[in-house]
């Protein structure tokens, strides 16, 4: 089972590398279908999520490319959000009675939902900007972007999924920023989200280290490999079969 594990690690992290496709909207729906429990599937990808994206917040601290005014506000509103999303589902036992099926339910949605925005980011990207709302200043903003923070932690909170891709089309089409600056805010936003839920998921039990682990060893070496391929590889038609698949997997849990 862990050498298994680590092969499917290696795969979805050279498919991250290949495409920058959030790799929470592979793994998750994957796990849940190899018989992982789906609230342990939740916890543990967060917590696989958090130390991956640490290594990336070093790098983009290091590089200036982080907006963290922007990440303060996010974090405002999505930190809370996803903590009043685990909480509900672990504390009430209306809900806790019936997680499994609440967690794959939503999983569904929020998948469906990553895969349109994936392929509206695909086809549309030009034609979406410049807006008016990217040309307000972020202080015009802020209410609007703690409430963006709110609607997606809550859903990264239910799911694990959504932290990179969900915020980063938000970032994408409201605020002005340089391809770098928003890649650096998202990774940065996304480990203090992903961290903070899967401290609180590891506080119910519900992580599975060892699954991580060997999650870890296959993902990393997976994005390094993948990353270096990109470059051979044209992005658009990749993105468009990574939503083509995500999609698929959401409509099946629905």
């Amino acid at each position: 089972m862990s050498v298994s594990i680590a092969i499917m690690g290696l795969v979805v992290g050279i498919l991250v590398g290949l495409t920058g496709v959030g790799g929470a909207a592979l793994l998750t729906p994957l796990l849940i279908v190899l018989g992982i429990n789906p609230s342990v599937a939740v916890g543990t990808d967060l917590v696989y999520n958090s130390i991956t994206k640490l290594f990336g917040l070093g790098q983009h601290w290091k590089q200036g490319t982080i907006n963290f005014k922007l990440v303060k506000y996010l974090a405002l509103g999505s930190i809370p959000s996803a903590v009043i999303a685990i909480g509900t589902l672990h504390l009430f036992p209306a809900f806790h009675q019936h997680q499994e099926q609440i967690i794959k339910h939503a999983l569904g949605y929020v998948l469906t939902l990553v895969a349109i925005s994936i392929l509206i980011r695909v086809f549309f990207d030009k034609k979406i900007r410049p807006n008016r709302w990217q040309m307000q200043p972020l202080e015009k903003k802020k209410t609007q972007t703690i409430l963006i923070g709110v609607i997606f932690g809550f859903i990264v909170g239910l799911t694990s999924i959504g932290s990179g891709s969900l915020f980063a089309i938000a970032m994408l089409y409201l605020y002005r920023m340089k391809t770098s600056e928003l890649v650096g805010t998202d990774i940065a936003h996304a480990f203090f989200l992903v961290t903070a839920a899967g401290i609180l998921n590891a506080s119910f039990g519900s992580v599975d280290y060892t699954l991580t682990a060997n999650l870890l060893i296959g993902s990393i070496p997976g994005v390094l490999i993948g990353s270096r391929l990109s470059a051979k590889f044209p992005a658009k038609p990749l993105q468009t079969v990574m939503a083509t698949i995500i999609l698929i997997s959401g409509l099946k849990l629905i």
